[in-house]
């Protein structure tokens, strides 16, 4: 089979998975919650014209102070790379890093290619 012809198949499984899981995630009522509680904040922010910066700076006067500092390096070193969650919808293995050298990740991309992969990405966290 051609190279695109395999890249094509595996899309639409993808495809299939990732609109199996959006079908999971329209019935959950907790994020029926959230996307209420979304919409409500939402509307109140334009009601008052605040922006999301103005509610944070209201909620979290310490965090509106200084944006620089957290963007800032650590003293004496590099800042800390995210960590990246990715999880094998082939397999159900799930995988944590923070570089992109971990065995298993390397491994998933030499076998299902780059792009693969990164849409495996299930979250990113500081």
């Amino acid at each position: 089979m051609s190279s695109l012809l395999n890249d094509y198949m595996q899309m639409e499984q993808q495809l299939q998975q990732l609109q199996e899981r959006l079908g999971q995630l329209q019935n959950d009522d907790r994020l029926k919650s959230e996307l209420e509680f979304k919409g409500k904040l939402e509307e109140l922010m334009k009601e008052f014209d605040k922006s999301a910066s103005d509610v944070i700076s209201i909620l979290d006067p310490k965090a509106a102070a200084s944006p620089a500092k957290a963007a800032a390096p650590a003293a004496g070193g590099r800042r800390k790379r995210k960590l990246k969650i990715y999880k094998n919808p082939n397999t159900g293995e799930v995988v944590e890093t923070r570089g992109g050298n971990q065995k298993t990740l390397k491994a998933w991309k030499e076998e299902h290619g780059n792009d693969t992969v990164e849409s495996w990405l299930v979250r990113v966290e500081d």
